[in-house]
């Protein structure tokens, strides 16, 4: 059986699934994840809950069968059915691996107690976090165990490029696909990403244990 991982996986290398406006329900891979994965036309729900619930329940969404995984109401529905809290839905980009050193200089944190790096504990396992004048970087593990990235810039030194440094500089401290999970209205982070040279390979909605 394809596991989301795998699916995952398939999708760094740019092989999605088929666009055939199925949805496939795969298990979860951790107890803290569960969700909705959308792709061009294919939609992957990764959850321990009963898979006909979740087709019974798309098939009941008023709307278009397509838009029925990220609809309001079924994400509503899948929430009620878990307990499970939610932020937003997110834009999936993905990014190789780059050799050479960082662009700008970074100091690994070490200080368990620092927002950023109690934050990512939260939605990671392995959470690494470095600081550059004005920035902090955050790698840890998250879905299905996938290598993903996160980027904070203070106010005072915004558009200066600081963001794409520091999401360059992530893809030269990865040695596998690293993920981001970006708003799509927040136009800024997206540029800085897409300028980096991360791809947008879909849109998830993330469901977190309370």
């Amino acid at each position: 059986m394809e596991t989301l991982r795998d699916i995952l996986d398939a999708a760094a290398r740019g092989v999605f699934p088929p666009s055939d406006g199925r949805t496939t329900v795969v298990p979860q891979a951790s107890d803290r994840d569960a969700g909705v994965l959308a792709f061009t036309a294919h939609a992957v729900v990764f959850t321990d809950e009963d898979q006909r619930w979740v087709y019974d329940t798309l098939a009941a969404v008023p709307c278009d069968a397509l838009a029925a995984p990220m609809n309001p109401r079924f994400l509503a529905a899948f929430l009620d059915r878990t307990g499970r809290t939610a932020e937003t839905i997110d834009a999936m980009l993905v990014g190789s691996p780059l050799p050479g050193e960082p662009p700008l200089p970074l100091k690994e944190i070490t200080d368990g107690d620092h927002p950023r790096i109690v934050y990512a504990r939260g939605r990671r396992d392995d959470v690494r976090a470095w600081t550059a004048e004005g920035g902090v970087l955050v790698l840890g593990r998250g879905i299905a165990g996938r290598l993903e990235v996160s980027v904070e810039v203070d106010e005072g030194v915004r558009h200066r490029g600081l963001g794409r440094a520091l999401v360059t500089a992530a893809r030269q401290l990865a040695t596998e696909p690293l993920w981001a999970q970006v708003a799509p209205g927040n136009a800024r982070s997206m540029r800085a990403f897409q300028a980096a040279g991360y791809r947008p390979v879909g849109s998830e909605a993330l469901f977190i244990a309370r």
